[in-house]
């Protein structure tokens, strides 16, 4: 305070004044400037109140981030979007309930007429084959008609029922590296929500086309040597198990000519930067590694360029095929046990989910498994190569189901000979390569014969014929990827 001759700025007429220079110079007399300091330390005190007070929440949200109000908004939202679908959907409920009181009775009418000309006659052998099967269909239609009634359905509309939410994070304080691995973390997941919804009736060009190798036999960057297993990446980047090459290579879409050595290439034997007949490869898109099977070992290869060698997951399994599910889980079928284990990170022995019971034929066992898929629900896929089938096991069951083949070996349309690489898609229909029959097989849900898609031109190098077709795959489009083994190549088809 500076002390100056003229009147207080409260207008008290008292002299001399003294200015505020914190406060643009306002003159204050003697008591109105006690006032004055004294409302300043009020604020003062104030403002270290709350400063103290923000960091007990900063403490807080630092033992339970979900305290966070953005979680409070996210909250909000779920509770009103599912208070909104309760209201919509016990609006249509009290909607259909007419019209199925109305439908059960005349369904039941008609139930009520098949039985009694089904039992009609019951010991007198006078009926024939064609009334069994015209009753059984008849049975289908009245249950059909129980179940969706012709008069009504239930259709999704089209238009946007909820509000959308949405995350949009900006990172400014990491490091370029830290963002890189941020941004695949966040663009690319094991979800299974790239799977390609295929339709039930698609069909392919024959001629592949082909998009790594093809230059016969060899371990030069444009060759490979007996493709085993593959996978296809979001922007349609090929990654083979080069198993004579002992090695893993990617090959862009577009560039045909050469790969890229991304793990191995370094010689026979167990070293970390070797690999010892890799025969599948697989992407964890979350963590963006390489997962890779071979003779006695599964390891995992980073892909950040200069990584020279992979770290051990699993030792001592004589592993074939691998699968990842949307838990990050890792399956892993084991040859010489005749089962198919799941891991979780940090673990060595797995738990069983399939086989396990010896070699045999049985539904609890398997005969070599091969390859694997996993979908959403966790059911487990395996081609069980020496019993000539593909078996399902549904999550948690003792026994699995024979989804395509098990009638024998064979090339019929109900045969399969030593099936390898396998695929479902969103509407479960099973793709496998039928690996001694050179072709590869569509399986719709419980069907008792497959359909041949592509190949079954016998052995052959042409653009429709395969060698021995081993791995497979599909691009996002619907497009199919087939490691032709004995011709050296992939070779890709173009969905029609």
């Amino acid at each position: 305070m500076a002390t100056i001759q003229s009147c207080c700025i409260k207008d008290c007429k008292i002299r001399p004044t003294m200015t505020c220079l914190g406060c643009s110079k306002l003159l204050y007399c003697g008591p109105h400037h006690k006032e004055h300091r004294d409302h300043l330390h009020v604020k003062l005190l104030k403002v270290a109140d709350n400063c103290n007070q923000l960091l007990e929440e900063i403490k807080a949200l630092i033992n339970d981030p979900q305290k966070h109000p953005l979680m409070k908004n996210i909250d909000e939202w779920e509770t009103q979007s599912i208070a909104k679908i309760r209201r919509v959907a016990q609006k249509n409920r009290e909607e259909l309930l007419p019209y199925v009181k109305n439908c059960i009775p005349q369904v039941e009418m008609k139930l009520a007429s098949l039985i009694t000309e089904v039992r009609q006659n019951p010991d007198d052998c006078g009926f024939m084959d064609t009334d069994i099967e015209n009753w059984t269909k008849e049975l289908e239609r009245i249950k059909a008609t129980l179940n969706s009634p012709p008069d009504f359905n239930i259709r999704l509309d089209s238009t946007e029922f909820l509000s959308k939410i949405c995350l949009k994070v900006e990172v400014h304080f990491q490091t370029f590296g830290q963002r890189h691995r941020e941004k695949i973390k966040t663009k690319q997941s094991n979800d299974l929500t790239d799977i390609p919804h295929i339709p039930s009736n698609a069909t392919w060009i024959q001629n592949g086309v082909t998009v790594a190798g093809g230059n016969r036999q060899g371990s030069a960057i444009n060759q490979l040597d007996h493709p085993f297993g593959l996978f296809v990446d979001d922007d349609e980047t090929v990654v083979i198990a080069d198993y004579w090459n002992l090695r893993i290579t990617q090959w862009k879409d577009g560039n045909t000519t050469n790969g890229q050595v991304v793990a191995g290439g370094n010689g026979r034997g167990y070293r970390l930067n070797q690999l010892l007949y890799p025969t599948d490869v697989l992407i964890d898109k979350e963590m963006d590694n390489l997962i890779i099977c071979y003779k006695g070992r599964v390891v995992k290869w980073s892909r950040y360029r200069g990584t020279t060698q992979g770290k051990i997951l699993i030792d001592n399994i004589l592993c074939y095929g691998l699968a990842m599910d949307n838990q990050r889980y890792l399956y892993v079928s084991d040859e010489e046990n005749h089962a198919v284990r799941r891991y979780q990170a940090g673990d060595k022995n797995g738990t069983l989910v399939a086989g396990g019971n010896d070699r045999g034929v049985e539904l609890n066992q398997l005969n070599s498994p091969r390859y694997l898929f996993v979908d959403r629900q966790q059911n487990v896929y395996v081609s069980d190569c020496n019993n000539h089938r593909v078996m399902k096991w549904p999550k948690g069951s003792k026994e699995g189901i024979v989804v395509a083949g098990g009638q024998g070996q064979g090339d019929a349309l109900t045969q399969l000979n030593s099936p390898q690489g396998l695929f479902v898609d969103n509407l479960g229909t099973l793709y496998v390569s039928d690996s001694e029959n050179h072709r590869v097989m569509r399986w719709t849900q419980a069907a008792k014969k497959g359909t041949v898609i592509v190949g079954g031109n016998g052995a052959g190098e042409e653009a429709n014929q395969f060698n021995y077709p081993w791995g497979l795959s599909f691009d996002r489009h619907g497009n199919l990827y087939v490691a032709d083994k004995e011709n050296h190549r992939v070779q890709r088809f173009s969905i029609e």
